[in-house]
């Protein structure tokens, strides 16, 4: 009886921390999709826990610029574009260059993230209906269909706290299935403390994963996105508080959900020398173990993390638009319909083709790295403008941080430049 208690007390704390999360619950779906989840795997499948320190410094990274765009927001009611257009001397050309920058980036991950997951639900109905086998590309295609539509008529009808419902769902089911899978298979502790030290793996692909870490962890758009979020939420200036515990929440939970996906690739897959290349080698992490209810729990996972970046994705583009031009949330504009329409099309590109979405997916990440420049740069100014100053002094740590960031990824966009220009030679 005592241990129930315990249970389900333990069970109603988990579930208040996270319906606690606000706007944050975005930066989770932004970050922790398909792209993450596939760079993870790969990743903790070839190079073990190699990377952990890129995963670390990218997170505090990510943390300190949600923390930063959200309290801008709340203390001047401004939204980051529209400020960038506003105050700063070449504003309209840096947001529409940061608009173009995340449309490639966000509309690719968006192709990858349908690609992997109507072929996850295919591989999950496979385990239970062999017969589908033979009829995989018809079946793939139909899920996709199902996936894009649904999503696309639910967010045309939908609002801000609607939005917010529907990610918690997902990114609650994802965190606990990744996490649950962490207790089957986990890497060696020797491993894990080893890779919090700095070290590009010298084999081929290397410096491509350190970029796709860094494009999918510290991702524009969730920057971006936060102040519009926040306004969505209803939250003012007496919420400074609750938008840095928000921000600092879903830093750690980025972690340690990204985190747990690596050590599960790198139990079950590095010390085998079993690298992941489709997405059907997803399950095989955990088959030795617990059989189909693993391959359940591990897809259910990974599907969660796509279906979670669904939503953000299509949203992206006409709200930074429409931030660009006003600074307000709008999600009924018949130019808000037209987007995410053309955006849901696009998405269908490798079901129809039939191609393998993992190569796919972990490129468009490293395409995500060469707007992050920008998006720092332009907050770093705007926070050490007098007239912000004059309202709200920012703390030495945070102008320290956001420099290191954006030496940090001036750096790994380099790394990205190299690493592409390998792949195509």
């Amino acid at each position: 009886m005592t241990m129930s208690i315990h249970s389900k007390n333990f069970i109603q704390k988990i579930g208040k921390a996270i319906l606690a999360i606000g706007p944050g619950i975005f930066a989770i779906g932004y970050t922790v999709g398909t792209g993450s989840v596939t760079s993870m795997l790969v990743a903790g499948s070839t190079y073990g826990m190699q990377l952990l320190w890129v995963l670390l410094l990218s997170c505090y990274f990510s943390g300190v610029l949600i923390y930063v765009y959200g309290n801008y927001s709340l203390i001047t009611g401004e939204t980051a574009l529209f400020s960038f257009r506003k105050r700063l001397k070449y504003g309209r050309a840096i947001g529409i260059l940061i608009i173009i920058g995340i449309l490639l980036g966000q509309w690719n991950s968006l192709i990858g993230i349908v690609g992997i997951s109507s072929n996850i639900l295919f591989e999950l109905l496979k385990i239970y209906w062999p017969g589908i086998a033979d009829f995989q590309y018809q079946s793939v295609l139909i899920i996709a269909l199902v996936i894009v539509s649904s999503f696309y008529l639910l967010l045309i009808q939908g609002s801000y706290t609607f939005f917010e419902k529907i990610l918690i769902v997902f990114v609650s089911i994802m965190g606990l299935s990744f996490l649950l899978s962490l207790f089957l298979v986990y890497p060696l502790p020797i491993d894990v403390i080893k890779g919090v030290i700095p070290k590009i793996p010298q084999v081929e692909g290397g410096s491509m994963m350190v970029a796709a870490f860094v494009g999918t962890t510290m991702a524009a758009a969730t920057f971006l996105s936060r102040p519009l979020f926040i306004k969505g939420k209803g939250w003012t200036k007496s919420d400074l508080t609750t938008q840095k515990k928000d921000a600092i929440s879903a830093a750690v939970l980025i972690f340690v959900i990204s985190g747990a996906i690596m050590a599960v690739a790198c139990g079950a897959l590095y010390y085998d020398g079993s690298p992941i290349q489709q997405v059907s080698d997803m399950p095989d992490a955990l088959v030795p173990i617990a059989g189909k209810f693993a391959i359940t729990l591990f897809f259910f996972g990974t599907l969660s993390a796509g279906l979670s970046s669904i939503f953000p994705i299509l949203l992206i583009v006409p709200l930074l638009i429409a931030d660009y031009k006003s600074g307000e949330l709008d999600t009924t504009s018949r130019q808000f319909r037209y987007i995410t329409a053309v955006a849901s099309v696009l998405a269908l590109i490798i079901p129809i083709f039939g191609a393998n979405p993992i190569d796919g997916q972990i490129l468009s990440q490293v395409f995500n790295v060469f707007v992050l420049p920008l998006v720092i740069i332009g907050i770093l100014i705007i926070l050490n403008l007098k007239s912000f100053r004059s309202m709200h002094k920012t703390a030495l740590w945070i102008n320290i941080s956001l420099v290191a960031a954006l030496v940090f990824s001036l750096v790994i966009s380099y790394n990205g430049i190299v690493a592409i220009g390998l792949y195509f030679n």
